[in-house]
């Protein structure tokens, strides 16, 4: 095992991501090994594919230290394994990312160093600016900012991009995190109104390396954008109370 204390933990939520297990451990193990204060907490949420069979399989043979899987009974929503997750951490900088290797666990590396390189780590929160987009999903980012800033009063652009990553002690002070997807923005937007420095970098976005997403098609884009509607208007009353 590394000796060196753990600085930064990095959460990856997985569910159903059996096919792109081996590449996304192999792109962990690069991280890993560039660095000795990094941790990896990759959540099985509930996964109802061979998942666990895999995980075991890849962990088995294989040599990887400071890494680790969280298993969820249940899935509970993207929200709800992210902060599973989180809750685990041991570092003082925390954060997540997705699975589906859109974008590059490496990424990481980029936010790491914007913390080091800051005199005010304990109020900075880091998050990803995805490009090479196609211009219906950059056409729709644009229209989701512009409805968050007229229902919340705050600008909020690429809500979803990844990495996240923010001091632990900023997470320690939030509340009613929601389960869902909404999980993004509730995090970003408590950033922005309790006056953290928001520092943003440029992330490929590329095409999913297996499987579907959530939010691919046109109607789920759709349905989407309604749940984060709906919820940004609960969030406008929670603010005004």
């Amino acid at each position: 095992m590394k000796n060196s204390p753990i600085k930064y933990s990095l959460v990856i939520p997985c569910y159903n991501e059996s096919r792109n297990l081996p590449v996304l451990v192999d792109r962990c193990k690069t991280l890993l090994d560039s660095r000795e204060d990094v941790e990896i907490l990759l959540v099985d949420n509930g996964s109802t594919d061979d998942s666990q069979k895999v995980f075991k399989e890849i962990l088995a043979n294989t040599d990887i230290t400071n890494m680790q899987v969280v298993h969820v009974k249940k899935n509970q929503g993207y929200g709800f394994g992210i902060t599973s997750g989180l809750k685990k951490c041991t570092g003082d900088v925390i954060g997540w990312t997705h699975a589906d290797l859109q974008t590059d666990p490496m990424d990481f590396v980029s936010a790491m160093d914007i913390f080091d390189n800051s005199k005010h780590q304990s109020n900075i929160f880091v998050k990803g600016d995805r490009i090479n987009r196609p211009f219906r999903d950059v056409l729709f980012t644009r229209g989701m900012s512009l409805v968050e800033w007229l229902l919340l009063g705050s600008k909020l652009w690429d809500i979803n991009a990844q990495p996240t990553v923010f001091p632990k002690s900023f997470f320690n002070s939030l509340n009613n995190m929601p389960h869902d997807f909404s999980l993004d923005l509730f995090v970003y937007h408590k950033a922005v109104n309790t006056g953290m420095k928001i520092e943003r970098f440029p992330v490929n976005f590329a095409e999913r390396l297996a499987g579907e997403g959530h939010n691919e098609k046109l109607s789920s884009k759709l349905k989407y954008s309604y749940k984060t509607i709906l919820y940004s208007l609960q969030l406008r009353k929670h603010i005004g109370r």
